[in-house]
């Protein structure tokens, strides 16, 4: 009994040394939850008056018009004739100050074919189906606006870059004349620098490869011999000159290659690859992976 008490005692003693010590709550000032619901509202006014001036438009002289609005909470409906019509009036200025720029942009860097006055008589018939000019389908319309969009990319594309074909064209022309250069069916060229004895990729095959290509001017834009690592890929995943051209290679042949644009990368740009650039190309066949 008397060991059992020693215990209770110990451990009493231990208890009383580790209870924890009850935290100070520290005193702040308080208000009453009707000023504190006053103060919060004021507080989120912060920056109010920035977002109505640069994102809403509100002249701040006219501010009492807006509290007017603002203590009315619901529209009649004479503020909701006013409301349209400042959408209307905020549209009308989007359309003429961005809309029609971003557009005209898309069209031609340099031609001024986009006329402001159409595109708002034609934004202003789509919307209210009023005084419409050309009465036609919302599908009818996208679909022809599409086909002379690409009608003014392709001149946009010529203005720009129709040189490149034209000086590629014109390498061709002379180039199938010297010896040893081959002409297929696709107009593709090609002239063999070392007779392979292999064997023939097909399309789907896999092989490997050493190549340097070469711009007319004689700029390299990719080398695998300076890289001093062949590439390897399939016949059919790489520009419409090369799969022709591998597909008739014996394992073993190095071959010189004139690609025409059009088996190239034709309008694209690719890096340094400009549009409608005729491409020469050094390529090494050295074996097909199995």
């Amino acid at each position: 009994m008397l060991a059992v008490m020693m215990c209770m005692t110990v451990s009493a003693a231990q208890k009383k040394k580790v209870k924890k010590q009850q935290p100070v709550v520290e005193k702040v000032d308080t208000i009453s939850a009707r000023d504190f619901s006053y103060l919060m509202g004021k507080a989120n006014t912060m920056g109010l008056k920035d977002y109505l001036v640069q994102r809403l438009g509100v002249d701040t002289t006219y501010l009492a018009d807006f509290i007017q609005g603002f203590d009315s909470a619901t529209l009649t409906e004479a503020d909701k004739r006013t409301k349209a019509r400042l959408a209307g009036i905020e549209i009308r200025q989007q359309v003429e100050g961005q809309i029609v720029p971003q557009v005209s942009k898309q069209i031609s860097d340099s031609l001024q074919v986009l006329q402001s006055d159409r595109f708002v008589a034609g934004f202003r018939a789509g919307i209210s189906g009023e005084n419409d000019e050309l009465p036609i389908s919302m599908d009818s319309t996208q679909a022809v606006v599409r086909k002379q969009m690409d009608y003014y990319h392709k001149q946009e594309m010529e203005r720009k870059f129709g040189p490149n074909r034209k000086a590629g064209e014109e390498f061709l022309k002379e180039n199938a004349k010297k010896d040893g250069v081959v002409t297929t069916p696709s107009g593709l060229q090609y002239k063999v620098l070392t007779k392979g004895e292999g064997e023939v990729p097909t399309a789907t095959q896999r092989v490997k490869v050493n190549y340097e290509g070469k711009l007319l001017d004689g700029t390299v834009f990719d080398s695998s011999y300076k890289r001093n690592e062949p590439t390897t890929f399939a016949c059919n995943q790489v520009i419409k000159g090369w799969t022709e051209a591998l597909t008739m290679m014996p394992v073993g042949s190095k071959w010189e290659l004139y690609i025409p644009q059009e088996l190239a990368y034709g309008e694209r740009e690719t890096g340094n690859i400009k549009p409608f650039s005729m491409l020469i190309f050094t390529v090494e066949l050295l074996e097909i992976e199995k």
